[in-house]
């Protein structure tokens, strides 16, 4: 059965093209078009769309206020367009945390140059956030319809994943309940806490890493599958939020306790058993940048068996190299449950590769994470 979809842009030339592209696909059905946020709305609860692509800037409503409705009144995977500019990022995080599945950079260059390359990265997208569990409950964003208050911090307040080709999930399933093989964690002075995500990460990000003490024991270091102009505005926005420090990774920076550090997009973070940080220039040859097998593998050979490593939502399976690296040093691995992941990609082949040591849902990883840092 086609995936249907409702494209909502107050671009004329924008609404076109992009039915086009999608209509080309003939497992995809443009269902309906909305102007603005408002019509939005109306239209997805007239027409019950699979998925929704929304801009950001319209007259009347706009993008974020509109998916903050869609979530409260009819939850449909959105696909947001945006900017790749760091007020795009801020828009962007927002209109995620409102609910939204993923994004996808709005270049209207891009479409003229490269037409088969937007199409084909398009398509997918469609294609995998209609399989995402955003529609059968498995996981729910907790915006509300106002927007949200920050969370207590210790600085005053002020998906896309990456541009690579993504290749569709595994389709989800109803939302089961929490998994009973989800012993309680083992208590170890471990001298890394890894965490590796994709599709639904920076939502799963802030829900973890905002129940960490500001004396956290450990230094943690994130990989987000991100362009290069939304990592800093990201690695901003989880400082404001959360009790521990987070920044953008640099190269030469060192791990310390209580201090995140964000993987910068389009390059490759890699760490030393001096506990330096190496930004290095992102491979081609590799899909993501930043990759988290590159990360994780680093880690492995660097820490032994003193990490701790997390791998939560996102598409493909990026981490489980990296992960097999790290329990055969002796490290652990954990993997967030299938029912709270936007997409059961990541931590899927963590799992099916017998490789993880708990499954636990996203709401206990945080608290799990204070209780097994000595």
């Amino acid at each position: 059965m086609a995936v249907k979809v409702l494209v909502v842009d107050d671009s004329g030339f924008f609404r076109r093209r992009v039915s086009e592209i999608l209509s080309a696909d003939p497992t995809i059905q443009v269902v309906g078009t909305a102007t603005n946020g408002r019509e939005a709305i109306d239209q997805a609860l007239a027409l019950k769309p699979d998925v929704i692509t929304m801009d950001y800037e319209m007259p009347m409503m706009d993008g974020i206020t509109a998916v903050r409705h869609i979530m409260q009144r009819c939850p449909t995977p959105v696909l947001m367009f945006s900017s790749l500019t760091h007020e795009g990022a801020r828009v962007t995080l927002d209109a995620l945390d409102a609910g939204a599945v993923d994004y996808l950079p709005k270049n209207f260059e891009d479409i003229s140059r490269n037409p088969e390359k937007v199409k084909q990265l398009l398509c997918e997208k469609v294609h995998t956030i209609s399989r995402s569990n955003r529609r059968f409950g498995g996981y729910t964003s907790h915006a509300p319809v106002s927007a949200p208050a920050p969370a207590a911090s210790h600085a005053p307040a002020s998906s896309l994943a990456s541009a690579a080709p993504v290749r569709p999930a595994a389709p989800a399933r109803a939302a089961a309940p929490a998994a009973a093989h989800a012993p309680a964690p083992k208590r170890k002075p471990y001298k890394l806490v890894a965490i590796g995500t994709s599709t639904g990460g920076p939502v799963a990000l802030q829900r973890v890493l905002t129940q960490l003490p500001a004396n956290f024991p450990a230094p943690i270091v994130l990989i987000q599958h991100m362009p290069a102009a939304f990592t800093k505005a990201f690695a901003e926005r989880l400082d404001k939020l959360c009790k521990i420090s987070v920044k953008e990774a640099e190269d030469g920076d060192m791990l310390r306790p209580g201090l995140a550090l964000l993987a910068p997009g389009g390059k490759q973070m890699m760490i030393d058993g001096r506990g330096t940080v190496k930004i290095l220039p992102g491979d081609e040859r590799l899909n993501y940048k930043p990759c988290v097998d590159i990360t994780f593998g680093s880690a492995a050979k660097s820490y032994g068996d003193k990490v701790l490593s997390v791998v939560l939502t996102g598409m493909g399976a990026d981490g489980r190299e990296g992960a097999r690296l790290l329990k055969q040093g002796g490290s652990t691995v954990w993997a967030q449950d299938e029912a709270s992941c936007v997409i059961y990609g990541m931590p899927m082949a963590i799992v099916k590769a017998n490789l993880a040591d708990a499954v636990y849902s996203l709401d206990e990883i945080g608290k799990h994470l204070v209780e097994a840092c000595v």
